[in-house]
């Protein structure tokens, strides 16, 4: 009797725990991030009875949690990839617009510029159409300006969302350090409360919408975390602590560090996935090249109107300065580089110039220059000097002062360039649509010779606008100005004061042609048509792209990556929304599988009820025969 007493009542105690772990189920079947209990059971070692042994009851064994760790790591990177592709396609939709749009693009206004050069070639001494193309010019410069403010806004909503992520990961790793003690000291003696482990699942889950999350556990229960590719956020009870912190280069860059005992390291570059390596990965991937290449256009422009209209002559007779102006190339020694070395970069050549950033670095003999974006290195001829520059992609470095070895320089020759255009013209009178020169054939020349209208190779030779004789001393031959003796080719470059010109014909002894400044030329357009052929014609990638066609590029590149981020995040979502699905089919609870569950449980605790009042029964009726 003592023994089915006994048997009752571990009956009735595991039944009531079984029903209480099934009520809390149903109280928390929709609280997020729940795992479903259940109360394990374990048989009571068998008493000895004669030559065989009786059942002793039953145990609790643990209340244990039903989930799955490997769905739920699959969950986290489900997650984690989704908020990366979601915050990449949300910021790139963003510039596509920018830059894609009707009013905002440049497309048109670098059309409406080049229309009103036109307009002033087809009438050259019109003050309005002067005018005209100063507003457009200024329109142009604006519009530039305007999208690197944009892009400068979007550098800063990214540094500010980096900052508040990177202090929740640290707030996070603390949270999950904080459960790990506690797991360990509640697992020193039994298992641990399911409860911590939800949380601690639920902090998980948050880190992993911010950045890639890897988890190892360990024997005493606690889970190591490693963020990104590998770099350690919690061990044990203790948590690193993540900061924003100015670049070594650029200080408008953010960089994310993690803080040690032995001091900080930066880790911006290990950290993928989430919401953080979204914005990283636009940033690198989409925002740099479109600033770089939208830069590039800039400087394009001002070079080639700034060639041509140096070339040319104003309605005061004055030769033609800079119509606009840009920054120069950035270069940014590192924080940490030792000695005194400094680097300086200039636009060698337009055609090679390529929207990228560079890294110059010192390997104690010679300098070696690598692009950001692909590592590959740049080759660098020259020896670095003002007179003999390095020139590599389209650059031109100065080094000068003694740097230490390994000290890196980091060249960014496009970025500044949109938002530092400038129109340097205010007077429309000041714009040179004619050319300085002009050429004619003497009245009384013989021969049927014809001299082109001349155009400028050098304008900073001192002669440019003195008067130049070519008089013709036989049929073969020539002098300029009374001096020398040269032979004629037909159709043949002639090169006098800084000016080109060429002869064809038959010229005969005495035939002079003459090339003078073109003094009071206000109907010359011939240099307004230059600066247009400039602005249609191949400027960029060795020669073979237009201002605009590199415009199109951009916005085609940009327009391409937002498409693919968009398809990309759709992707991930129905793979974060199936594997969230997997793992709440193991560890969420079902309404209908509880409820069977209770009724089972509430009718195992009446009949170990009742077994314990059959034992009272049993119990009474032994003492009723005794006594009698």
């Amino acid at each position: 009797m003592a023994d089915i007493l006994k048997i009752g009542l571990s009956g009735l105690l595991a039944q009531q725990r079984a029903l209480t772990a099934t009520s809390n189920n149903v109280a928390n079947a929709a609280t997020p991030g729940y795992s479903r209990q259940r109360v394990e059971l374990i048989e009571r070692p068998g008493e000895r009875f004669g030559s065989g042994f009786i059942g002793a009851g039953v145990d609790t064994l643990a209340v244990r949690r039903i989930t799955d760790d490997l769905l739920a790591a699959q969950a986290r990177s489900a997650a984690a990839n989704f908020e990366r592709s979601a915050a990449f396609s949300g910021l790139a939709a963003a510039l596509d617009n920018l830059l894609a749009d009707e009013n905002t693009g440049l497309h048109a206004t670098l059309q409406a510029f080049r229309n009103a050069v036109q307009d002033v070639a087809n009438d050259p001494a019109s003050i309005s159409s002067r005018q005209v193309l100063l507003s457009e010019a200024r329109n142009v410069a604006a519009r530039f300006r305007s999208i690197s403010d944009r892009l400068d806004q979007v550098e800063r909503e990214i540094a500010g969302k980096l900052r508040a992520a990177t202090a929740e990961i640290t707030s996070l790793g603390q949270g999950i350090a904080e459960l790990n003690r506690e797991i360990v000291k509640h697992g020193a003696s039994s298992s641990p409360p399911p409860d911590l482990l939800d949380q601690r699942d639920r902090l998980l889950g948050d880190l992993a919408k911010l950045v890639n999350v890897e988890t190892v556990p360990q024997q005493d229960g606690s889970v190591s975390v490693f963020i990104g590719s590998g770099q350690v956020l919690v061990l044990g009870a203790s948590a690193a602590t993540l900061s924003v912190v100015p670049s070594a280069f650029d200080p408008t860059q953010p960089e994310i560090v993690v803080q040690g005992p032995s001091g900080s390291a930066a880790i911006t570059q290990f950290l993928t996935g989430g919401e953080i390596g979204g914005m990283l990965d636009f940033r690198r991937e989409m925002l740099e090249p479109a600033r770089a290449g939208i830069g590039r256009v800039a400087i394009g422009l001002a070079a080639a109107v700034n060639a041509e209209h140096r070339n040319g002559m104003d309605l005061t007779g004055a030769l033609g300065g800079d119509l606009l102006s840009v920054a120069a190339p950035r270069t940014f020694p590192a924080a940490t580089n030792g000695g005194s070395g400094t680097l300086a970069a200039t636009i060698g050549d337009i055609g090679a110039l390529e929207p990228a950033s560079y890294r110059v670095v010192y390997d104690g003999s010679t300098y070696r220059m690598f692009r950001e974006d692909t590592g590959a290195e740049v080759p660098l001829t020259g020896t670095g000097t003002a007179l003999d520059p390095f020139r590599g992609d389209g650059l031109e470095l100065v080094v000068g002062g003694a740097p230490a070895a390994g000290a890196p320089f980091l060249g960014r020759p496009c970025d500044a360039a949109a938002g530092s255009l400038q129109v340097l013209v205010t007077n429309p009178a000041k714009i040179a649509a004619a050319a300085p020169i002009r050429t004619a054939a003497a009245p009384g020349n013989v021969g049927d010779g014809a001299i082109s209208a001349g155009e400028v190779v050098d304008v900073g030779d001192p002669n440019l606008l003195a008067t130049a004789t070519i008089e013709f001393l036989d049929a073969t031959t020539y002098s300029i100005d009374g001096a020398g003796s040269f032979a004629y080719v037909p159709g043949e470059d002639i090169v006098v004061h800084g000016a080109r010109v060429r002869i064809t014909g038959a010229p005969v002894a005495g035939d002079r042609f003459v090339i003078e400044a073109n003094q009071g030329g206000v109907g010359d357009n011939r240099n307004a048509l230059a600066i247009a052929a400039a602005l249609g014609g191949g400027l960029l990638d060795g020669g073979t792209a237009s201002l605009e066609a590199a415009v199109g590029r951009v916005v085609t590149d940009v327009g391409a990556l937002t498409a693919e981020a968009r398809n990309r995040a759709d992707a991930q979502q129905l793979l974060r929304d199936q594997a969230a699905q997997n793992l709440e089919a193991v560890r969420g609870v079902n309404l209908d599988e509880e409820a069977a569950n209770m009724l089972r449980y509430q009718q195992l605790y009446q009949a170990a009820a009742q077994t314990i009042a059959v034992s009272e029964t049993l119990f009474a009726t032994l003492m009723a025969a005794i006594g009698r």
